[in-house]
């Protein structure tokens, strides 16, 4: 029977090699297989279940400029650039990982002067051939050598699979984040146009405050009113105008915020004109099936790889309790003539197999075992609590839905009522049927009713927007999956 070369035994014996640990499995979910939804008004948005939104979702409010910082903020924030770099560094962390598997060749070559003391061992260098002295020469050498972990229990493999599945995740991290960015950007956008609708009620209410002020004094001149009547309108009218400074600061604060996720310096920004009245509602919101939002939502898949990835680690820990088998060759051409170091006396080589098997380390390696088994335990556990969250919080949105349009509803009818109750107290004012105190109350009972609408509609917006934040995992991702080339 003929020998098997070293070769030969390179390319048979992986062939036999076991692969230990637990394989990946996609884990099922204990969520319930629907959304507590709520009824929708006939007024608000409605829920179309099935349909996932589309990947530019933010289009939906009907807003150029809105579409324009929301691309801007994709393509120059700070925090959203690192999370695609640091993807890449995982990625290529991945490709080094499953290099490591594979055979490792190196080449040499050297060159070195010589002189070697006779004297100084009790030699004479006459008995070398050599005159006088002791001898000297130049040593060329060049050669390679190519090593191979046969990794029989696939310790190697799983950590491959381990760095894929941690690639895996940053990928999903990375989709998270961009959907993370673009939704604080329309949130920002809509608490902008919020403030500044708060802000033009409020300046109006301080012009009617003033018209207010002028009257009672009028009435006090003309000797029907008194010095009480003047100090209340006076009253209301610095106590509205005090509300300013706090509404311009929250302004200011949602603008430097929103220059922050558009990579720019506030100074940088820009005009923010932005009102509600001018961003449109929409009628419909496509939301995920819950039997598909496990595969979908990237905070979910991204659990899911590093349950993939904690899972991996079980094998890279069980491998190490098992042998571990190298085969190497190395070849070597020296020789101290320059013109003799191709020659075929020149050569040699080294043919080489070690096996390493663990004996006594303490119950370390098993109990590294034992803790990967616990990370995977932790990392199911963390999915199933992820899948939860998502579902509570796609149900508590849903259920915003119907009581937002509700509260928009009923807020815009107390306005209407508190508008046409202050336009009938002023007529009673001017025609002596009242005091100026009962037109200052229905003053302050619209001005309520006023923002009080302003909130709903604003809140209204936002949960729409956090509803397709929260369902939008049909996010495409910045580039390839990490197990593509």
């Amino acid at each position: 029977m003929k020998k098997l070369s070293p070769l030969l035994i390179l390319v048979l014996l992986p062939a036999g090699c076991k692969t230990v640990g637990p394989d990946f499995a996609r884990p099922g979910t204990t969520a319930a297989g629907a959304y507590a939804e709520a009824g929708v008004s006939a007024k608000g948005p409605a829920a179309l279940l099935g349909q996932g939104p589309q990947l530019r979702w933010w289009e939906s409010f009907g807003s150029s400029e809105l579409d324009a910082l929301v691309d801007r903020a994709l393509a120059h924030n700070y925090s959203l650039a690192a999370s695609v770099a640091t993807l890449e560094r995982v990625r290529e962390r991945a490709r080094a990982v499953a290099g490591q598997a594979q055979p490792q060749a190196d080449a040499n070559a050297g060159i070195s002067h010589q002189k070697v003391n006779l004297s100084g061992v009790g030699l004479d260098a006459s008995s070398f051939g050599i005159a006088l002295g002791n001898p000297e020469f130049t040593l060329y050498s060049v050669g390679g050598g190519i090593s191979y972990d046969l990794d029989l229990f696939g310790g190697k493999r799983r950590a491959s699979e381990r760095a894929l599945a941690d690639a895996e995740a940053q990928l999903r991290e990375t989709e998270a984040a961009h959907l993370t960015i673009a939704g604080r950007v329309v949130m920002q956008v809509l608490a902008i146009a919020s403030l500044n609708d708060r802000i033009a009620v409020q300046q109006a209410l301080v012009t009617e405050d003033e018209r207010n002020v002028r009257l009672t004094e009028a009435k006090r001149r003309g000797g029907e009113g008194t010095l009480v009547e003047v100090l209340s309108a006076q009253g209301q009218q610095a106590g509205d105008q005090a509300a300013l400074p706090q509404i311009e600061q929250a302004r200011a604060e949602a603008r430097n915020m929103l220059a922050v996720l558009l990579g720019v310096s506030p100074a940088e920004l820009g005009a923010t004109p932005f009102s509600l009245s001018a961003l449109r509602l929409p009628s419909e919101v496509p939301v995920t099936l819950p039997s598909e939002l496990a595969a979908k939502r990237p905070d979910i898949l991204a659990a899911e790889a590093r349950l993939h990835s904690a899972t991996a680690a079980i094998g890279v820990a069980t491998a190490r309790l098992y042998p571990s088998i190298t085969l190497g060759a190395s070849f070597e051409q020296s020789t101290s003539s320059l013109g003799d170091l191709f020659k075929g006396s020149s050569n040699g080589f080294n043919l080489l197999g070690g096996l390493t098997a663990p004996l006594l380390n303490g119950g370390t390696l098993k109990a590294e075992k034992r803790g990967a088994e616990a990370e995977a335990r932790a990392a199911a556990a963390r999915y199933q609590q992820t899948v939860l969250e998502a579902f509570g919080q796609i149900s508590d949105l849903l259920a915003a839905l119907g009581n937002d349009a509700r509260a928009v509803n009923l807020r815009s009818d107390a306005a209407a009522i508190a508008d046409r109750s202050l336009a009938l107290s002023r007529r009673s004012f001017q025609v002596g049927n009242s005091g100026v105190l009962q037109v200052l109350d229905a003053s302050r009972l619209a001005q309520q009713a006023k923002l009080g609408l302003l909130d709903a509609r604003s809140k209204q917006m936002l949960d729409v927007a956090r509803l397709y934040v929260a369902t939008a995992g049909g996010w495409t991702g910045p580039a390839k999956s990490p197990a593509q080339p």
